[in-house]
């Protein structure tokens, strides 16, 4: 492949760039968090609360680890196993504390303040939560100025798979803090994700009859045939 040290700039234009920014970029605003606590601690009311009251979370980054194999004073870098970070949320705080309190309450299950016992079976206190980026325009009308009653369209969701929380952060009180509403921020463990895109199929395919694999030295996926 022949490689070139200059620029057309008249193929880079703003209206060039306008015409690759398709949907006007996702917004870091727009996202919806859908809590799910176990079932035996019936916490409906804060699992529809949490769409509303989860003002902060991330889309999750993706790592694999580094295997270093020394070789005549250099290192060969080999792929090692994944990891999943922690997955942080920050939650406003109601005068009912009543996702703060589902968390504590769940936190307490799987290990008991007063005599440290609790649930020992993952099923139970482990639980699947789903964090969505969501779009501007009317579902189905990419674009359209019409509509603003519409539902709006899924661009990405990802699946944390065996989520439960390590850590409730504490809230800070001070006679110095006026005009604020009380925040906090949940360290929830995760297992491992999916990602579903737009028309919420699996982007990693999941449940293919053939798997993929890399092309030969360009980077594409080629499907494996018989």
């Amino acid at each position: 492949m022949a490689y070139t040290n200059s620029s057309k700039i008249n193929a880079t234009t703003i209206d060039d760039f306008k015409s690759k920014l398709v949907g006007g970029g996702a917004r870091p605003n727009l996202f919806e968090v859908e809590l799910v606590f176990p079932t035996g601690l019936n916490e409906k009311d804060a699992k529809d609360m949490g769409k509303f009251l989860v003002k902060a979370a991330n889309l999750p980054a993706s790592n694999i680890n580094v295997i270093d194999v020394p070789f005549r004073g250099r290192n060969l870098k080999i792929a090692g196993d994944r990891t999943f970070d922690v997955w942080t949320i920050t939650v406003i705080n109601d005068t009912d504390f009543m996702i703060r309190n589902a968390f504590e309450r769940w936190m307490n299950a799987i290990n008991k303040h007063d005599n440290a016992t609790g649930e020992v079976t993952p099923a139970d206190y482990q639980t699947d939560m789903t964090v969505s980026q969501l779009g501007r325009a009317p579902k189905g009308t990419p674009g359209s100025l019409a509509g603003v009653d519409e539902d709006v369209p899924i661009l990405r969701k990802y699946k944390f798979h065996g989520t439960f929380p390590t850590n409730v952060s504490a809230i800070e009180l001070s006679y110095d803090q006026t005009d604020s509403i009380e925040e906090f921020t949940v360290d929830l463990q995760v297992q491992w994700w999916d990602v579903y895109g737009a028309n919420n199929e699996n982007v990693f395919g999941t449940g293919q009859t053939k798997p993929t694999k890399l092309g030969a030295g360009d980077g594409t996926d080629t499907q494996e045939t018989d």
